[in-house]
């Protein structure tokens, strides 16, 4: 090996210390070099590790840094993935990032050949909330009957699937689909005038962009000569096409992830990417990874258990050499305020015996939850916090500072031009903008050029003519700052655009504002300390593809509150899932299979972040859209090995026996195929609709007489085989 390819990295030929201190698979598949490969990474089970070892391999034993290109989904990810990776050696030059960051450096790179501007403006979710409501009225329809939240969702999970306005038009079949239609040709048009784009357009453009043109495709693929993605089960049409094209030529796709954990269907994720990966490479390399270095076995046994439930799965032995550790409870309670009476509780209990509250989380499926547990903690004094809610750079203040530095970098960005036009006040009120916004409609121009002519209109825009003048100066004289540094730009906004002064007025009031204002500029140094050259318009996309799971990080001070969704790369030392019931967790939204096998991977994913203690709760009665409602307990608590939980009831607090499930495949198992009739206590009467026999499971998927369908293992499914004549 030439010495050009070490890089810093302290390695021998045969990787020395890049693979101390690895299993057998995980060696493995660090050392797989050339050709396609495939690592099945349980929880737990060191993928992290594996990807960043085979990085940093890559690059000492196969090609050059910058040839490596390392993807992930959250910041948060990728910076772990990163300082993992700069651990092992001088890395300069690899890219390690998120789809979308990728995907920015992509659109911002060849912009031309995407029809972008070059500063265009990446739109969050309440501007692009905004401009969707803004296509509703343009398109001649009113809010009130086509809601923007509904809209904006139809067309996002278009992008998602990489369907355009036109293709979306000609599917559609319904009224309401033919309306969508139009208004996201509408919302389309807006977006292409202010220069912007929104989160989805990131990897739609960029797919389309690397399809469709040879040039921008052939530089890519030069570069990244070796494409590793991590947690593959999460992609989505746009991701898998934009890492299948840049691996197209030199077929070094190296990908990781686990079917089990696919838990965002809902926002395009498609299982089959991961599923069929062998059939798109059939000469693949695939790699299991089932030892768990981080729960008891008493946890994964339970975990387990839960997700053999699937038919969509790859098959997988988890196993571990970590303690038994306690059981994992499943505790009943009477009803969300006694379950939250119970979980803290034991919190505050744990607490006294040393137990930092800042090692225990609480997940359950919907935010609307956490209000009973909240008001619970704040009672009993347990520090907690939210990873949900107003995040950092969703915050006004925060938005408000952006929106200027984005207008400066993008006079075409019309709705961060709205936001600031009278921030903070300088009397230009409603009438005034409306006023601008129908005149750059008629004149065809942006509104800032609209406000730079109606400054100089005395006859048109009378006083107010005067109040334009000054918000234009104030602009003129920041101009310079596009070309500053994130740090001395920012400052320097807060500055001219008089924020700072408002902030400190109003100090007395809202300290907190001010606050976050000083931490964005701390944000914004950090991030100019570890990017040296870093231009303005690159700190800007990096604002805008931070989400409230990045926020998620560094010490945590008191009980982490989240969704399952949110839980999802995570761990802690103690966890407690609460509301396990039928309608919340499994969520009831229709009788598809899909949906159930996605809830089972829901509650897998909770339950395997937790290291040492796992508690289940469940109420007898929830209040419902201001109504109690009788609950009856999640059918994934049914399947719960017996051996390894502890069952609490309500009140007595008595260990209870739950119904009986040996375990064994039945008698007549022989006599059972597609088609059969069989008998459950609970959905009474149904019909296999498919049996699969796997290494370790069986499982079925039944259709019930009251139109109900659902997935087990049927091992532990509690089903009796019914003769036609017994029907009667």
């Amino acid at each position: 090996m030439s010495d050009d390819f070490a890089f810093g990295f302290n390695v021998t030929d045969d990787g020395g210390g890049l693979l101390e201190g690895l299993t057998e698979p995980q060696l493995e598949a660090v050392t797989h070099t050339e050709g396609p490969a495939l690592v099945l990474a349980g929880p737990g089970s060191g993928k992290t590790r594996v990807i960043s070892r085979r990085a940093a391999y890559l690059a000492a034993n196969a090609t050059k840094p910058w040839n490596v290109l390392a993807i992930t989904f959250t910041n948060k990810a990728a910076n772990e993935m990163r300082e993992r990776i700069d651990a092992l050696g001088d890395h300069r030059g690899m890219t390690v990032c998120t789809f979308h960051s990728l995907c920015v450096r992509i659109l911002r790179r060849h912009h031309a050949a995407a029809n972008l501007s070059p500063n265009f403006t990446i739109f969050d979710q309440s501007d692009r909330r905004q401009i969707v409501k803004q296509s509703i009225i343009a398109a001649g329809l009113s809010t009130a009957n086509f809601s923007p939240g509904m809209v904006d969702q139809r067309i996002s999970r278009a992008k998602n699937a990489m369907i355009s306005p036109q293709a979306y038009a000609d599917d559609a079949e319904d009224f309401i689909d033919q309306t969508v239609a139009r208004v996201y040709d509408v919302y389309e048009e807006l977006l292409a005038n202010m220069q912007g784009v929104d989160f989805d357009d990131l990897l739609f453009k960029a797919a389309v962009l690397v399809g469709t043109n040879d040039a921008v495709a052939a530089d890519l693929r030069d570069q990244y000569r070796y494409v590793l993605v991590d947690e593959y089960q999460d992609t989505n049409v746009a991701q898998y096409r934009i890492a299948n094209l840049l691996a197209k030529e030199h077929r070094n796709l190296f990908v990781t992830g686990d079917p089990d954990q696919s838990i965002y269907a809902w926002r395009g994720a498609d299982i089959q990417n991961i599923l069929s990966f062998e059939q798109d490479y059939p000469d693949a390399q695939v790699v299991r990874l089932e030892q768990n270095f981080r729960s008891t076995k008493r946890i994964l046994a339970s975990a387990d258990a839960v997700i053999v439930g699937n038919m969509q799965r790859k098959e997988k032995s988890l196993w571990t050499e970590n303690d038994d550790g306690p059981a994992v409870r499943v505790i009943e309670l009477e009803d969300a305020a006694d379950e939250a009476r119970a979980v803290v509780g034991e919190i505050a209990s744990l607490s006294k015996q040393g137990q930092s509250p800042g090692d225990v989380a609480i997940f359950y499926r919907i935010n609307a939850i956490s209000r009973t547990l909240e008001e619970e903690l704040l009672r009993a004094g347990v520090p907690y916090r939210i990873a949900r809610g107003t995040a950092f750079y969703a915050r006004k203040e925060i938005k408000d500072v952006l929106a200027y530095l984005r207008v400066l970098l993008n006079p075409a960005d019309d709705v961060s031009l709205e936001r600031i036009i009278n921030t903070p006040t300088r009397g230009i009120g409603k009438t005034t903008i409306d006023r601008l916004k129908a005149f750059a409609q008629q004149q065809g121009c942006s509104l800032l050029d609209a406000v730079k002519r109606g400054s100089t209109d005395k006859d048109t825009f009378k006083r107010a003519s005067t109040k334009l003048k000054v918000f234009v100066d104030i602009l003129d004289s920041m101009q310079s700052l596009v070309d500053q540094p994130p740090q001395l730009a920012l400052e320097q906004t807060l500055l001219l655009s008089g924020l700072m002064a408002d902030l400190k007025q109003n100090v007395d009031a809202e300290p907190e504002r001010l606050e976050n204002v000083a931490e964005l500029v701390s944000a914004a140094a950090e991030y100019q300390s570890a990017n040296a050259s870093a231009t303005l318009v690159e700190w800007l996309s990096y604002t805008s593809l931070l989400g409230d799971v990045d926020m998620v990080e560094g010490e945590r001070a008191g009980v982490t509150l989240m969704t399952l969704h949110a839980a999802k790369g995570l761990e802690f030392p103690c966890v407690y899932i609460v509301a396990a019931e039928e309608g919340i967790l499994p969520m009831t939204r229709g009788d598809a299979s899909d949906d159930l096998e996605e809830e089972r991977r829901l509650m897998f994913v909770g339950m395997t972040r937790a290291k040492q203690r796992l508690t289940i709760s469940s109420a007898a009665r929830r209040m419902v859209r201001g109504a109690f409602q009788s609950m009856r307990r999640s059918m994934f608590l049914d399947v719960l090995p017996e051996e390894h939980v502890e069952f609490i009831g309500a009140s007595a607090g008595v260990t209870r026996r739950r119904r009986s499930t040996a375990g064994e495949l039945p008698p007549d198992i022989e006599q059972w195929q597609v088609g059969t009739l069989v008998k459950h206590p609970t959905h009474g009467l149904g019909v296999i609709q498919e049996m699969f026999r796997g290494a370790r499971r069986t499982h079925v998927n039944i259709l019930f007489k009251s139109g109900h369908q659902q997935s087990w293992v049927l091992e532990f499914a509690n089903l009796e085989r019914v003769e036609f004549d017994e029907v009667g």
